[in-house]
């Protein structure tokens, strides 16, 4: 049979090894790797992605010494010791017939500690901690820690490192005059600079050998100004290729950058041009990375000759069946990635274990595990939402009979209102997985059906997930006919006017203003003139002059807190959605009290901090949207209980802060374990 996915699936002849096929789980810091205790759960994690088909998966960020720790006490490879505790991790793995790298990194200024040191002083914006300059000596032993730390990862059984070069840690400190302010032999000319990578790839491939992977990963958009030329970049390949890689993988913005590279808004494959770019200027196989998320984008991108190899992290969290679902002709049974960071690279920078919003097992192998039921029950869902698709999949995935009941026409609940929203198209492929998921796990999906007590009386345990509906705030003239809620204005398409004034700064009224703001289905040529991303070759670090845009119409966004707007946002997502507002010229103010409605618009009150002067302040807005909070919607509960039915109230349901998609989904994949 003709394989769905020829590129894609075909092996990668690496002379002294094969990978099997050109999927690459590309780093991601679990916060299994620095605890000693962690290490089975480590293993669980990668061994299930090894037996999902990836061929290569890479750790997290493993420090070559104490100064290179990202986080105090993090995982360090320094000793034959915790070499040897890793091999637990590397039989995983190879049990599955897979292979598995190890990254090294040196966190340089970026580490989150105060004996950090970097290629100067300077310090970084994302740490409190200003870093010590490494001495001639020091940088000398550093690189020869990062060959020793490749040794023994080799004793450890791993197939090869990846030498982590991007991302703005201490390789890529190094390279960048930004951050380089040295005048010895590391420093004071591109050629200096460029030292210290070749040296640590040429030390590492003579320790290791020529029977082991080294992949080094390269920034190509550093998005960063005072950053390396193209031409420099181009160089450095080539410098690192005659040292000794096996592979070069694409790494895209330091994480002090002011652009978005990983987040939804940015388009898929956004950056396999830069790989192609690079793919010319060497001969070792190249690593396309960055929001690929699907078969078929990886497949284009290998099939048009623009890379060799694809690296997906999150995906791979996503779904660890991936590439088996790929290869059987099973894709629209995968998980799609939505780049939502929510459980991951939220909970990475918050020293919390990294899972998956729409996969709570991940990262939580050994611990929330769905095995067949040995007593199946009739399980009826209440709410086609994210908690209730979720408990209806995986419960019935279990082998439990279950009837799904929406009052609605279609699925996806606040998934649907998400889907409209420019940036957060990739919703969609959430309400497409549970669809297709409904079918396959033999779910009774019951549309347009509002269940009463009698309805759901007969069955063994009723979960009920029906949700939240706005919050109707006691404002005087909140019955204006200028005034709708967010839902009203998604979700049934009433139209807004010219001037809209959105009350409430949640993620909802962040949302609300940029469906108000921007048309959905960004293309990647219109997005990186948005942001000001250019060709390398055009602007050192691909950083150019954004082109703002024309918002659609004048949004003024309104909050009661005199805290900043936006400040419950996510960790790593929350920055963009500010930044895309205040270029849209958004009004955003804080500490308002809401008095009145009318014809004339929204009169409020604002007073800027606690110490500040109110002033009374009308905004003439056409239209008014609520994003005031919700309530649940619990209407089943109390029947429910009066007639002794055995029942569990789930998501927005049970809990109607703001709409954490994450916490239901988590919450309704538990029940399923224990139902």
């Amino acid at each position: 049979m003709t394989s769905p996915y020829p590129h894609l699936l075909s092996p990668l002849d690496l002379g002294h090894t094969t990978l099997r096929n050109r999927v690459i789980m590309g780093s991601i810091h679990s916060k299994l790797e620095d605890k000693a205790k962690d290490v089975p759960k480590w293993a669980a994690y990668f061994a299930a992605r090894a037996e999902g088909g990836v061929a290569l998966s890479i750790t997290g960020g493993i420090s070559p010494n104490r100064t290179g720790w990202l986080l105090p006490f993090g995982g360090t490879m320094n000793s034959t010791k915790v070499a040897d505790r890793h091999r637990v991790v590397t039989d995983a793995v190879h049990e599955h017939d897979g292979k598995i790298a190890m990254q090294v990194l040196h966190a340089g200024r970026y580490g989150y500690h105060p004996f950090s040191k970097g290629a100067s002083s300077r310090k970084s914006p994302i740490t409190p901690f200003r870093p010590r300059t490494m001495s001639t000596k020091e940088v000398d032993r550093t690189a020869t820690d990062f060959a020793k730390a490749a040794q023994l990862a080799r004793r450890a059984g791993y197939d090869g490192v990846e030498i982590m070069g991007s991302e703005g840690y201490f390789i890529n400190q190094m390279l960048a005059a930004r951050t380089n302010t040295r005048t010895d032999a590391w420093g004071g000319t591109a050629e200096k600079r460029m030292r210290f990578p070749v040296e640590v790839v040429r030390r590492t491939r003579d320790l290791v050998g020529d029977d082991f992977i080294i992949i080094y990963r390269m920034s190509l958009l550093d998005l960063v100004d005072n950053a390396p030329t193209w031409d420099e970049t181009a160089a450095l390949a080539r410098h690192v290729e005659e040292a000794g890689v096996s592979i070069i993988n694409t790494g895209i913005g330091w994480h002090e950058a002011r652009i978005p590279t990983i987040v939804t808004s940015v388009p898929r494959a956004a950056f396999a041009w830069t790989t192609a770019k690079l793919k010319a200027e060497v001969s070792v196989p190249v690593m396309a990375s960055n929001r690929i998320n699907t078969p078929e984008v990886a497949e284009k991108i290998l099939s048009d000759g623009q890379a060799d190899l694809i690296s997906m992290a999150r995906p791979l969290l996503a779904d660890p069946d991936f590439v088996n679902k790929a290869a059987e002709g099973r894709a629209d049974e995968i998980i799609t990635c939505i780049a939502c960071n929510q459980a991951c690279l939220d909970h990475t920078f918050k020293n919390q274990r990294a899972s998956c919003m729409l996969n709570p097992t991940a990262g939580f192998e050994t611990e929330l595990v769905l095995l067949p039921t040995k007593t199946v029950k009739r399980v009826a869902v209440v709410g086609a939402g994210p908690a209730g698709l979720a408990a209806a999949i995986e419960t019935a995935g279990r082998g439990h009979t279950v009837e799904l009941f929406e009052a609605s026409d279609r699925i996806g609940g606040q998934f649907l209102l998400a889907s409209q929203i420019p940036g957060k198209e990739e919703f969609t492929e959430t309400i497409r997985y549970y669809t297709r998921m409904i079918e396959v796990r033999g779910v009774k999906l019951h549309l347009n059906r509002r269940a009463t007590v009698d309805d759901l009386a007969e069955f063994d345990e009723v979960v009920v997930a029906t949700g939240v509906e706005p919050r109707v705030p006691s404002i005087p003239g909140v019955d204006h006919p200028s005034v709708v809620t967010y839902q009203q204005l998604i979700a049934d398409g009433v139209p807004a006017g010219d001037t809209v004034a959105v009350l409430g700064a949640g993620g909802i009224g962040f949302d609300v203003s940029e469906f108000l703001l921007h048309e959905v289905g960004e293309s990647i040529e219109e997005w990186m003139q948005r942001w000001g991303v250019v060709d390398p070759s055009e602007a050192a670090g691909g950083l150019g002059t954004k082109l703002k845009a024309p918002p659609k119409r004048q949004v003024y966004l309104l909050q009661r807190k005199t805290t900043d707007l936006g400040k419950g946002l996510g960790k790593t997502t929350g920055w963009v959605h500010r930044t895309t507002l205040k270029d849209s010229g958004v009004e955003m103010l804080k500490g308002v009290s809401y008095d009145r409605i009318d014809d004339e618009g929204l009169h409020v009150t604002v007073r800027a901090h606690d110490k500040a002067e109110p002033v009374e302040t009308l905004i003439k807005a056409d239209t008014i949207v609520l994003c005031t909070g919700q309530e649940s919607v619990r209407d089943l509960v109390d029947g429910l209980a009066a007639a002794g039915v055995s029942h569990h109230v789930i998501g927005g349901a049970d809990v109607a802060v703001e709409i954490d998609a994450k916490r239901a989904i988590k919450q309704a994949t538990e029940l399923a374990a224990r139902l």
